[in-house]
């Protein structure tokens, strides 16, 4: 019996950075998925493989050394605040 097709609906350009672009490849050279069904497992069971503080503080880390984007992917500010 052939295995069920996972349907990917969205689609979007990421760009990497090389160490996060070696850790998806060292992924795909042990489970043989591609990048895109990668990150669909990581992001789809997010909550079971981190703990939340953890990354809550990753996240954190990232901003106070990098800052937060101001594009259009940024989180707005409700008008009249």
């Amino acid at each position: 019996m052939a295995p069920k097709r996972y349907a990917l609906d969205r689609r979007f350009s990421a760009a990497l950075s090389d160490k996060a672009y070696k850790q998806l490849r060292a992924l795909n050279a042990r489970f043989h998925l591609s990048n895109n069904y990668l990150l669909t497992v990581l992001l789809e069971n997010l909550d079971q493989i981190a703990d939340a503080d953890e990354l809550a503080a990753a996240f954190e880390a990232f901003i106070e050394e990098y800052g937060a984007p101001s594009g259009a992917m940024a989180k707005k500010q409700p008008t009249g605040q």
